[in-house]
């Protein structure tokens, strides 16, 4: 499991130099605080983001919830829930870190195999990680959807309108995309 700055490093040595890639931990470092902003973002609305990935990808197939679906009877929704809020948190520490093995190591290894023995459908898992690629973005742009939210809504208020926050989302996107990747 490595950080940015431990890549640099294992990268450094890779290549015997000496300088490493100064500039992207630079670049890390004065970001570092619209980080912080946007994991902020997804942890406090991390339980919403979850429900609704799943009610989403729910009524996009009912059949989930009847009998012998997927997600019928309340275990097997609780492991659901469970699983994609799992997946989340493992995408927020990525994102933290800036690197993706946390997310490789501990949250991907062997998740398809284990999806594959269970018996439950990629599909639908894949298209409950979409959705929360999608409310990701939107949480570290500070623009939530608020007729969907109401009082639940939690908006941060981060100053994140330029370039860096661009650079976020598609660096939280390209973790949502390892995971699709994985389960495809």
């Amino acid at each position: 499991m490595l950080d940015a700055f431990s890549r640099s490093v294992v990268t450094a040595d890779a290549s015997t130099s000496t300088v490493g890639d100064i500039g992207a931990l630079k670049e890390f470092v004065a970001n570092g605080n619209r980080r912080l902003d946007a994991v902020n973002a997804i942890a406090s609305n991390a339980s919403c983001m979850v429900s609704d990935a799943v009610a989403g990808m729910i009524c996009e197939n009912q059949g989930l919830i009847q009998a012998g679906g997927n997600c019928y009877p309340n275990r097997r929704m609780a492991a659901c829930l469970r699983d994609a809020e799992i997946i989340l948190r493992y995408v927020t520490y990525a994102l933290l870190a800036g690197d993706a093995s946390v997310l490789d190591d501990r949250c991907l290894n062997g998740l398809k195999e284990t999806y594959t023995a269970l018996g439950v459908p990629t599909t639908s898992t894949v298209r409950a990680v979409q959705i929360m690629k999608a409310q990701v973005a939107a949480h570290i742009q500070d623009n939530p959807s608020e007729s969907f939210a109401g009082p639940r809504l939690k908006k941060m208020n981060p100053t994140l309108t330029d370039d860096r926050c661009a650079s976020l989302v598609a660096e939280a996107s390209s973790y949502f995309d390892r995971v699709i990747s994985a389960l495809s």
